[in-house]
């Protein structure tokens, strides 16, 4: 007769909850950050970061095991929690696991301190390489949409927003630019430190950092500041190739409401070419092959800046919803081509549905895959969507319903739920039809 066997008494180690599907690895739970302050040092010529991050958060349930996201190579020397050294902590699979003492109950104080370092790469993705990048003579961020893990460790997702204060050190040639307003500028020994305060709620994926040796000078007839940042080399053609900016500023307050950042706006354009610009709050990034002397890249300096009120200040609350981002980003493209003088929304409407309806028809805009998030088609299927909304409700409605939007979401997350449901209450008629065949349908509707 055999013995029974014994039953474990061991749980089984429990999964980490996935907070966005899109990216099953981002996002942490358990608590709440309000605010990120990074005290930070770049060695330009060995590409060496290090720095301390500060993160003030409070607990959402009772923690005693949390998480942060931070990405290979970077490493960590040091941890506090409320002032006391952790049980233990490490970093594996690009998260940083810190293990507490004494349990904190649900609702308590969380002030995080990491002491870090590393020679910082970007990250491999299925959209590209993502994060802290070196330049022929400098660094830039693009943090979209997992890339803030490698520079800073963080709670990377869309939904968790916070302030920020940014303090950065580097080699006195360069110019460091970081989110929201210079407080102040250091030189000493040889190096400059650089410190920006970013009150506004902004998620980790639209804080930035961009260095190299630039020029600043503030564009004239503009209501909101707005700031140029740019090697020396390129100021005639930025002249030429950014001048509309004002004007899109103008028209772009009138139709989507106040501009949302207290600091302005600031273009940085590097001195390496860039395969497609990038957003970041209150600041966009252009590479110099967008700064050529041509006006080519107007309708992408009119995207980035649409950002601003779609995507920065809205932004969606998980990654599935990405078409409120870039759909209406682009809409606004075509909403400038028609206030200066090329073609009509209209017309831009119909050149892209023909294009569209030669493409596969199996994207599903309000939930289009990881794959592809950043897939051409969503930007345009996401455009003429917004335009289908314009035609059917009017002018007055459509801009007003834009404007309701902005106001309502104003550093905020929202979904498409949220726009649909909002959009009903600008509508004469049920939308329901619409959205069933621009939004929850695969095929391209006829415009």
């Amino acid at each position: 007769m055999s013995k029974p066997v014994k039953k474990s008494t061991v749980k089984p180690k429990a999964e980490p909850p996935v907070i966005d599907p899109y990216l099953p690895g981002s996002g942490n739970a358990g608590y709440r950050v309000s605010r990120y302050e990074l005290d930070l040092e770049y060695k330009v010529a060995s590409n060496r970061l290090s720095g301390t991050v500060t993160i003030t958060a409070a607990a959402t349930t009772a923690l005693r095991v949390f998480t942060l996201d931070l990405a290979e190579p970077m490493s960590v020397s040091k941890v506090r929690v409320n002032g006391r050294a952790p049980t233990r902590f490490a970093t594996a699979g690009a998260k940083l696991r810190i293990t507490l003492a004494d349990p904190l109950p649900a609702g308590a104080a969380l002030v995080v301190t990491v002491r870090y370092s590393g020679s910082p790469r970007p990250r491999d993705t299925v959209w590209g390489e993502v994060g802290f990048e070196e330049l022929t003579d400098g660094a830039l961020v693009s943090g979209q949409p997992n890339g803030a893990p490698t520079w800073f460790p963080c709670d990377d997702h869309p939904a968790a927003k916070a302030s920020y204060l940014v303090q950065i050190s580097t080699d006195s040639p360069y110019r460091a630019v970081a989110n929201g307003e210079l407080l102040s500028r250091r030189v000493r020994a040889g190096r400059t430190t650089w410190v920006y305060e970013q009150p506004e709620p902004t998620p980790t994926y639209l804080v930035t950092l961009q260095i190299g040796q630039y020029v600043t000078h503030r564009l004239a007839g503009s209501e909101v500041p707005i700031n140029a940042v740019l090697p020396a080399r390129l100021r005639t053609e930025f002249d030429h190739d950014f001048a509309g900016q004002p004007e899109m500023m103008s028209l772009f307050v009138r139709l989507f409401g106040p501009y949302p950042l207290a600091a302005g706006y600031t273009v940085v354009v590097t001195d390496d070419n860039l395969d497609i610009p990038l957003e970041a709050q209150g600041i966009s990034i252009f590479g110099a092959n967008h700064c050529d002397g041509t006006g080519g890249s107007e309708r992408l300096i009119a995207h980035e800046l649409a950002h601003q009120w779609f995507g920065n200040s809205v932004t969606v609350r998980h990654w599935r919803d990405i078409w409120l981002h870039e759909g209406f980003a682009c809409y606004a493209e075509w909403l400038w081509s028609e206030h200066a003088g090329g073609r009509s929304a209209d017309e831009w409407a119909r050149h892209y549905h023909r294009q569209l309806a030669a493409l596969p028809q199996d994207l599903l805009l309000a939930d289009p895959g990881p794959a592809d998030m950043f897939d051409d088609r969503l930007y345009k299927r996401g455009a003429l969507t917004l335009h289908r909304l314009r035609v059917l409700i009017g002018d007055a409605d459509f801009f007003a319903l834009l404007r309701g939007w902005t106001t309502r979401h104003r550093h905020g997350n929202a979904s498409t739920d949220d726009f649909t449901g909002l959009a009903a209450n600008y509508a004469k008629v049920s939308l329901q039809p619409l959205w069933q065949a621009w939004l929850y349908s695969r095929a391209l509707p006829p415009l």
